[in-house]
């Protein structure tokens, strides 16, 4: 008998000690899109060294917002990993956006990226290099084998948590606190 499909949209993936891949290793991804023929899905607390000006300088925008011009932009993940993502609040309408929920939305669109830059843009957002993604079955079958904890996303972890906390925050999603977990299984 084949179980119904449940989608993990607009959830967290916590990587668990035990994931050996140095990519993924203690991060949050917050998943934009689950289905049953894969998802997609942006990390969401490793910062890179990248500004938003020098974004922003690259696209030849100027920059009116001084606030924004420190913001980070992230490593999203291994796919795509040339191509800017923008996970943001859903209070202005952006063109082609990707609606996760009523709150939340995912976009790649230039227009996000100078609607932010000239201070007329959504006001939470996070813009990443690169995503996550998983062919069919496959982010079923890494959950199967633990590597993967799975919490409902929580907005204030997504928009108002800094990185570095991000990975304890989601866990106190669950309960408790991953970084207070061994990687060492034991025996009794």
């Amino acid at each position: 008998m084949k179980t119904a499909f449940e989608s993990l949209k607009n959830h967290f993936l916590i990587s668990m000690p035990q994931l050996s891949d140095p990519q993924f290793q203690q991060t949050v991804i917050y998943l934009c899109e689950h289905t049953p023929e894969g998802a997609l899905g942006i990390t969401i607390n490793r910062p890179s060294e990248v500004l938003f000006s020098e974004l922003a300088a690259h696209l030849e925008l100027a920059v009116c917002d001084p606030t924004i011009a420190h913001t980070s932009v992230y490593h999203g993940g291994p796919v795509e990993s040339e191509k800017g993502f923008i996970l943001h609040s859903r209070e202005i309408p952006c063109p082609n956006e990707l609606p996760v929920t009523a709150e939340v939305a995912l976009s790649a669109s230039f227009s996000v990226i100078e609607d932010l830059a000239n201070g007329h843009g959504p006001e939470s957002f996070l813009i990443a290099l690169g995503c996550s993604g998983w062919d069919a079955g496959q982010l079923e079958a890494e959950i199967t084998q633990n590597q993967w904890l799975v919490c409902e996303a929580d907005l204030d972890v997504l928009f108002n948590t800094p990185s570095d906390l991000q990975f304890s925050a989601a866990t106190r999603v669950l309960g408790f606190d991953m970084c207070r977990l061994s990687p060492d299984v034991g025996h009794g």
